[in-house]
């Protein structure tokens, strides 16, 4: 089998090793073997990245433009290649697959916008006769360490917005799941971008990630993983020997909260979306349903129902609305979860069994427990699989207050039809976004991504807002 090789000063290159990459849908289907890059293949990226990051900084916006147009035209041409390499390789639905797809070449194309976009200011000084201008510049030497839940639409909205703003890229994507990154890769290979501006160095965190945490000419790091991971990478990358801007996308444990006058059908169809599609591997999966009484057991038992109809199967099969967990590990991690729950005193209402398919894979039957209380562990600690919890509250004010009880701030929901609660839980959920009668699971790629408490830290993701992260701001005074 071929070895899909890293990518360093426009030139691919081997790795020390090699890593399979396993269809989770199906254990006998290798997806393909990956180069793992060492301590040196790291150490050379970010050296080619620093040598070619003065030409690109000072390259034009036009091609700039010209490159991620490029890159994300061929992204949308080949959707539907890409999104079907997307679900073999991570295990979520195919039509989930090809809207990942999608959305990562919408990212490159906005980015391809925003880098003819980019503006300044010119004001007036105190003092008479003198000019101030403010602008702003790229970071230099950008690291990034993508996840293995969206590994295509993450990488892309880190590396658009870097390569957009004039940065240079060292990429490292979760050893999981290298395909798609490496496919993004090759994209990226044959866009006309200079030697070393983007690099993508597959590996092991411990190897690659350490090195391009500590490196000094690495000067900005973003990540996107666990809050473990994500405060590790913080005290690395400022106990640096130079000091880098860090930003950290981490988890959730997302509330959605159903008052009694919601809408029953729109209700369990963002409870159901939010918790259980794509597995439950999102950071915004509601993982916490906070619901009033008069609306509780009609919910619950409407909920019940909905989940007997989602299909956990193949991926890549037709019909199939659950895929498989990711890996073996996932897999343990979310079982824990359910005994933990069920000796916690919750209730195991539906679901939690390991499944069964024509191919052997990492299957498990959407879960929901009942009569949970908000400080439960399963309430309180990211699962991050298809298992959700119902906590049931007496009214608006009580649903409020256990929603914003968590050291999670990503993403909350509400379900009503009254305009004030609907107004206050817009400004009052202690989140950094909001979704009223909507899965809380997903937003569009021009607004700005990312949360608060221990969910984010650092500058937003997407949209206009990213320039905060991969710039750094000038302020030069001139007299003429």
């Amino acid at each position: 089998m071929t070895i899909h090789q890293n990518f360093i000063a426009g030139e691919w290159t081997s790795g020390g090793d090699a890593a399979k990459d396993i269809n989770p849908s199906d254990l006998a289907d290798t997806v393909g073997e990956y180069a793992r890059a060492s301590v040196k293949d790291a150490e050379a990226a970010i050296a080619a990245a620093k040598a070619a990051g003065p030409a690109w900084a000072r390259s034009t916006p036009q091609a700039r433009y010209d490159v991620l147009m490029k890159i994300g035209t061929e992204i949308l041409a080949r959707k539907d290649e890409l999104g079907r390499l997307l679900s073999r390789e991570e295990g979520k639905p195919l039509a989930d697959g090809i809207g990942e797809v999608t959305r990562a070449g919408q990212i490159f194309t906005f980015f391809a916008g925003e880098a003819v976009r980019l503006s300044g200011e010119k004001l007036a000084s105190t003092r008479p006769g003198i000019d101030v201008e403010i602008t702003r510049e790229p970071m230099g030497v950008v690291a990034m360490i993508t996840p293995w839940n969206f590994p295509m639409a993450i990488p892309a909205w880190k590396v658009a917005p870097a390569l957009a703003y004039g940065n240079t890229v060292v990429i490292k994507p979760a050893d999981l799941v290298p395909g798609c990154a490496w496919a993004l890769a090759d994209i990226i290979s044959r866009a006309g971008l200079p030697a070393g501006v983007f690099n993508l160095v597959m590996g092991r965190g411990s190897v690659v990630g350490d090195t391009l945490l500590t490196h000094r000419d690495v000067a900005a790091i973003s990540f996107t993983g666990s809050v473990a991971t994500g405060r590790k990478v913080a005290a690395a990358a400022v106990g640096a020997a130079v000091m880098k801007k860090v930003q950290l996308e981490m988890g959730g444990k997302n509330p959605l909260v159903v008052l009694d006058d919601a809408d029953l059908a729109i209700a369990v169809e963002c409870a159901a979306n939010g918790a259980f599609y794509q597995t439950g591997q999102r950071c915004t999966a509601s993982s916490r349903l906070i619901v009033t009484n008069g609306i509780h057991d009609r919910f619950v038992d409407a909920l019940t129902e909905k989940m007997k109809t989602l299909v956990v199967d193949d991926a890549l099969k037709a019909g199939t609305t659950v895929g498989p967990v990711v890996d073996q590990s996932q897999l343990d991690q979310d079982m824990k979860y359910i005994a933990i729950g069920k000796d916690e005193g919750a209730k195991l209402h539906w679901g939690g069994e390991r499944l069964n398919r024509d191919k052997q894979g990492f299957y498990l039957q959407p879960a929901l427990f009942t009569e949970v209380t908000n400080q439960m562990r399963i309430a309180r600690e990211e699962i991050f699989g298809p298992v959700a919890t119902v906590i049931r509250v007496k009214d608006y004010e009580e649903a409020k207050a256990v929603a914003n009880d968590t050291e999670f701030g990503l993403s909350a929901g509400i379900c009503t039809t009254s305009l004030k609660y609907a107004s206050d839980f817009k400004r009052n959920a202690e989140a950094g976004m909001v979704m009223v009668n909507l899965p809380i699971a997903g937003v569009d790629y021009h607004v700005p991504f990312g949360g608060r408490k221990g969910s984010s830290y650092g500058s937003r993701e997407q949209g206009r807002y990213a320039v905060e992260f991969y710039t750094t701001v000038k302020t030069a005074y001139t007299l003429p």
